[in-house]
């Protein structure tokens, strides 16, 4: 039997209660849960027929997505998945342009640059998923905070499968949810199967609620596949929840009556299994009860079911008529950050004060929250204990801790927050206590981060502060220099400050920029190096390197602890006349200071303390040989650490910098 047919018209397994609930909100109820199985059932004929290319049926599991979104206000987010269509057809959205969305077309919801439901839109307060399970629950704890701390009084849905509550992001997207109380209705879609997985291999407990119950927050079961069960729940708690912000967790029980997607079938499901849940079909059991109960009639059933078809088939054909995107370069790689016209600020008045690296970020931290009233400051032990390294100490006292903000130990749901933040037009500083912890939100910055303004448009002010780098003994854990892991992603920006004037600037200059900014900061220079700074707040170039001194002879690239390297290198060899450009912005770097030193001097060496394979300094030397070869008057040179971990011992982290290797280059390359 094919999941969608319509069930013997007196047979009903379901109980509803309406309550108080008018005949107009009944049947505008039904009218939202038919509408995307109607035009679920045209997608599958159009999939046999190759018009589109994949297909997440979510037949059967459509009182959810219907229930939670009629039961919020329409200017609450719901972040839907890749089986929640009726999400996205009861918020609203036009149909001719959700199925452009669906064919890769142009005027879709993402230009033809995402798939099906992976996309959302402000307008419609819809935030939709990237393919890895769980990074959008954070996300919607960022939207939660931002609704508390913009006195709102909004409520947020997340959506989440069974399968997608064993990802990490799942518990620490609930931790931190009833750690601040954030109003976040947590939707589980309980559906028996993340892909052939059943559920008795994806967890231990009896139900899924009692997860919600450890984390300390209210929790419920419920039948998922009764329209009026949940639209009332949702609308009970949202309605408790903008008056008393809290989190609760919503198990839907339910069942995915087709294949994870359609390609992949349900050979593995027990036929007896699908059976039992064909007759709890949540259309046809709610429309029966309407026609019992004489709310609807015959000839209104039929009205509704050729009005939506007719508005299906027209839309499908304007969709049609919209001719395949003809690829444009220029426009791609435009569309990769948010628009920002960079307004060097320069301080006002001459004065000035003596001041060491790390008391220059904190100034900027400082006067950049002066500046903006609703920015945040995100980290472990940022508030009371100002960061480990104290760059953040009594900032509370003076911003309130709804601003310097103690998370708990968890990466993912941090900078997904921050996303959430930005979404909201919250701009937000996030502190790793090491850049080395970053890797535990990885995903979040390279997938979400990095790529959700090419994928629709919605910009990441988010600021990733990121204390690197060796020489203070700290070991493999505490001592990496890792931007060249994000220098590969498209969409992020990188800024490396070698100095406490640029440390300075360069940090409020991120926080205005309103792309994903990677802040690094060398540990080992926060208190060792000092120099008269403004006191007054100001920016620097950040599309630009600095040229820290000029010179004849060659050219030295580096950046960070680099600059410092090598001008004690040129201290001891002053018979070398070096260009020493200091990168200080590695993303996306300064090509032509580059390239015009290069021609000037004939030769080129490339200093960074990351290890030397696949660093920065291979992709400098590729552009360079490339765009400069007749220039050269020797070969590019490189000079990195040891391709080892960061060792913990003194003597084995100085053998591991190889400043005597860049020492010997350097006059090699002078002598060539």
């Amino acid at each position: 039997m094919e999941s969608h047919q319509v069930i013997d018209t007196k047979r009903r397994v379901m109980n509803y209660d309406r309550k108080d609930y008018t005949d107009e909100t009944l049947i505008d109820l039904y009218k939202a849960i038919l509408l995307p199985r109607l035009i679920e059932e045209k997608m599958l004929l159009l999939l046999r027929k190759g018009k589109i290319s994949k297909w997440f049926a979510g037949i059967g599991q459509e009182a959810i997505s219907v229930g939670v979104t009629s039961a919020l206000e329409n200017d609450e987010y719901v972040l839907p998945m890749h089986r929640n269509l009726g999400v996205f057809t009861t918020k609203g959205l036009p149909l001719d342009k959700l199925f452009k969305q669906l064919q890769g077309k142009l005027n879709g919801f993402s230009q033809g640059r995402e798939r099906s439901f992976h996309f959302g839109t402000n307008e419609y307060h819809i935030v939709g998923m990237i393919s890895h399970l769980g990074p959008q629950l954070g996300i919607a704890d960022g939207i939660g905070l931002a609704s508390l701390l913009k006195k709102e009084n909004k409520v947020t849905a997340v959506f989440s499968g069974d399968g997608g509550t064993s990802e990490g992001d799942f518990h620490e997207a609930l931790n931190v949810a009833a750690v601040w109380n954030l109003p976040v209705i947590f939707v589980i879609e309980n559906n028996a199967y993340g892909l052939s997985t059943p559920v008795s291999e994806q967890y231990k407990c009896s139900d899924l609620i009692e997860k919600g119950i450890g984390y300390g927050m209210e929790a419920m079961q419920i039948d998922g596949n009764n329209i009026l069960t949940v639209y009332d729940t949702i609308k009970t708690l949202s309605e408790n929840m903008r008056v008393d912000p809290h989190p609760v967790m919503v198990e839907c029980m339910t069942f995915r009556m087709r294949g994870h997607e359609e390609a992949s079938g349900v050979k593995y499901v027990p036929k007896e299994l699908i059976e039992e849940w064909a007759k709890k079909d949540p259309i046809s059991n709610y429309e029966n009860y309407l026609l019992e109960e004489g709310i609807l009639s015959e000839e209104l059933k039929d009205a509704i079911r050729g009005d939506f078809k007719k508005k299906i088939d027209d839309a499908l054909e304007i969709a049609y008529q919209e001719n395949e995107i003809i690829p444009d370069s220029n426009k791609e790689i435009n569309s990769v950050y948010a628009p920002f016209e960079q307004k060097i600020i320069h301080p006002s008045t001459e004065k000035k004060t003596k001041k060491r690296l790390i008391d220059a970020v904190s100034d900027g931290l400082r006067q950049s929250l002066q500046r903006y009233d609703d920015l945040i400051i995100m980290g472990q032990d940022v508030a009371e204990y100002g960061g480990v390294f104290k760059i953040t100490e009594n900032f509370y006292k003076e911003f309130g801790k709804d601003r310097i903000r103690n998370t708990p130990l968890c990466e993912s749901a941090i900078i997904g927050a921050a996303l959430g933040l930005s979404i909201k037009g919250i701009k937000s500083v996030v502190e790793m206590q090491f850049a080395d912890f970053v890797t535990s939100g990885f995903n979040q910055v390279v997938n979400n981060l990095a790529k959700i303004y090419y994928r629709w448009g919605q910009n990441a002010d988010v600021v990733i502060r990121m204390p690197c780098g060796a020489g203070v003994g700290a070991g493999p854990f505490h001592s990496q220099s890792n931007e060249a892991w994000f220098f590969h992603t498209p969409g992020l920006k990188i800024f490396y400050p070698s100095n406490p004037y640029d440390a300075k600037g360069m940090i409020s200059a991120a926080i205005e920029d309103p792309n994903p900014v990677l802040y690094f900061e060398h540990k080992a220079l926060y208190r060792s190096i000092s120099d008269e700074i403004p006191d007054e707040y100001y920016t620097v170039d950040t599309t630009k390197a600095k040229l820290v001194t000029e010179g004849e002879d060659l050219t030295i690239v580096t950046y960070g602890m680099g600059v410092h390297w090598a001008q004690k290198a040129l201290q001891k060899n002053p018979e070398i006349s070096a260009e020493l450009i200091d990168m200080r912005i590695l993303l996306p770097w300064d090509k032509k200071t580059v390239e015009e030193s290069v021609k000037k001097t004939g030769k080129l060496i490339i200093l960074h303390e990351d290890t030397l394979t696949g660093g920065i300094g291979a992709e400098i030397a590729a552009y360079i040989s490339e765009h400069c070869f007749s220039y050269l008057d020797a070969p590019v040179m490189r000079n990195a650490s040891l391709d080892t971990p960061v060792p913990f011992a003194m003597t084995l982290e100085e053998n591991f910098f190889q400043k005597d290797v860049f020492e010997r280059k350097l006059k090699e390359l002078y002598g060539y």
